[in-house]
């Protein structure tokens, strides 16, 4: 459906409360009485103010239509049922949400796939497309407070894929040579399930993935059930334990080997690696409670219940920080150690930084993707790599570069989201600001940061603030300049450092 038809059809919906969605089975909506629906003769003054369109988009400035409006998700659950490579297969979504407004209408995020029934508290709902947004209209209009429950019957699409510039490249499903699994950031999980999809939204998630016999499944969290069903096809049910932001989602089918069972009292730890990769990846594996036990020594303990490595049996550019799973690349553990270890520590990092403290807005980002590198470059500092010396100072000559290419650390433009200033220069921050407050209080700012703001979303401002807090100094004045200004400011400490001239 073109965009134009979507657009119209989004006036009548506002009139009309339901409309077919025409091809896909999707009717119109009959009055029908549920608990997220008002009951019979009920007035739209009997529930305050008068029902009206969700926004289709929190207003993040780099992507607006991320997230939407008028809801809050209480719990996702998918439904997968998984059939082979490349082919498409018969898959639903069910969103358990509460309205925070009287709502027409709303949105969901949702792109490509073939969209065939939507429904809300089992009545068909009217349903249209408008770009990357899913424009639902429920049979009666639902009040403000009420929790409600959206069902989405689809067919997916794993070739379903996306392009980037910056060092994602390439989001969405992503094939293995025996399956597929996830690559959802920074905005690719529409193109896996309906979501309300910006990183400062989360919700728990049950994932229900039925596999051939023989191939596995995995997904965020703990594993609930492995169930035969008729015909041998095999059901996996998993509970994401913790809410999670529909980025950091990981959807694996494979021939895979689950490796559980190591840690040093911490966190319970499993692997899930193909099958043919088990021992080549072993030794690096085995490095996880070292590291573990390294970031907690500097940022307090794990903030989840379970860790654990996905090894991708891809040609993935990137690692990724699947929430307690982490995606991380063949490649990256098959070369050098010192940087298989740079990576791993990076996407370990991320659960305090990134994960659990989630973006408030993606121009928050350089909080994350500079903490992952920070404690990466510490580490591998500490442990027979560059010293954090060398390669910050390196860091700093490219800095006004990086400002005159991608934007000051905390001024990115969608494009430049995930270019280098977002990694080095923005650890080029926090090496800054512990050469200003000395190591014994940038210690005490970063475990008060990953400590006040567990499980929560946090921006730049939250960060600026509490560093000056524990510093017991204003440092707005300085770290401004840093995160926004046009040119990189003089490094404390280090008069001697220099920054390159910049080229166009």
């Amino acid at each position: 459906m073109e965009i134009t038809t979507a657009r119209a059809l989004r006036t009548v919906l506002a009139l009309t409360g339901a409309v077919a969605l025409t091809g896909t089975g999707c009717s119109g909506g009959v009055p029908h009485r549920g608990h997220g629906s008002a009951a019979p003769g009920a007035s739209a003054a009997s529930s305050g103010a008068a029902p009206a369109p969700g926004a289709p988009g929190i207003g993040d400035p780099l992507m607006p239509l991320d997230g939407n409006g008028g809801y809050t998700v209480r719990r996702y659950t998918l439904d997968l049922d998984w059939r082979a490579p490349g082919t498409p297969f018969p898959a639903g979504t069910t969103i358990s949400a509460t309205a925070t407004q009287a709502l027409s209408r709303f949105d969901l995020d949702f792109a490509g796939n073939t969209l065939h029934r939507v429904t809300v508290d089992g009545a068909p709902a009217g349903a249209v497309r408008d770009g990357d947004e899913l424009v639902v209209t429920p049979a009666r209009p639902i009040p403000r407070g009420r929790t409600f429950t959206v069902r989405v019957d689809y067919t997916a699409d794993p070739t379903q894929r996306r392009q980037r510039s910056d060092a994602i490249r390439t989001y969405g499903w992503v094939p293995t040579p025996d399956g597929t699994l996830i690559c959802a950031q920074p905005d690719g999980a529409k193109m896996i399930f309906p979501a309300d999809d910006h990183p400062s939204l989360r919700a728990p998630m049950t994932f229900r993935i039925t596999t051939p016999p023989d191939l596995s499944a995995v997904a965020n969290g703990r594993l609930v059930e492995r169930v035969r069903q008729p015909g041998g096809r095999v059901q996996w049910t998993y509970d994401s334990e913790e809410p999670i932001a529909a980025q950091l989602i990981q959807v694996a089918i494979g021939k895979f080997t689950f490796v559980a069972g190591r840690g040093q009292g911490g966190p319970a730890v499993r692997d899930v690696v193909p099958d043919d990769l088990v021992t080549d990846t072993e030794a690096e594996r085995s490095l996880t409670p070292q590291h573990l036990a390294w970031l907690e020594q500097h940022l307090g303990p794990y903030p989840f219940s379970r860790y654990g490595i996905l090894v991708g049996d891809t040609e993935l550019p990137v690692a990724l920080e699947t929430q307690s799973l982490s995606l991380v690349p063949k490649d990256d553990l098959l070369g050098d150690r010192v940087d298989a270890e740079r990576n791993l520590v990076h996407e370990l990092t991320h659960h305090w930084t990134g994960d659990s403290v989630a973006l408030r807005r993606w121009s928050d980002l350089w909080l994350s993707e500079g903490h992952a590198r920070f404690y990466e470059r510490l580490y591998s500092a500490e442990h027979g790599g560059v010293s954090m010396e060398d390669a910050m100072r390196a860091a700093y000559e490219q800095h006004d570069q990086w400002r005159h290419d991608d934007g000051a650390p905390a001024e990115p433009t969608e494009p430049t989201l995930f270019k280098v200033m977002r990694y080095d220069g923005s650890a080029l921050v926090l090496y800054a600001l512990r050469e200003k407050v000395g190591d014994a209080t940038f210690d005490r700012i970063e475990r008060t940061w990953v400590t006040r703001f567990r499980g929560r979303a946090a921006g730049t401002k939250d960060f600026v603030a509490l560093a000056s807090q524990v510093a017991g100094e204003d440092l707005t004045p300085f770290l401004t300049p840093w995160l926004y200004g046009p040119h990189t400011p003089p490094m404390p400490g280090h008069p001697d450092w220099q920054v390159a001239p910049v080229e166009d």
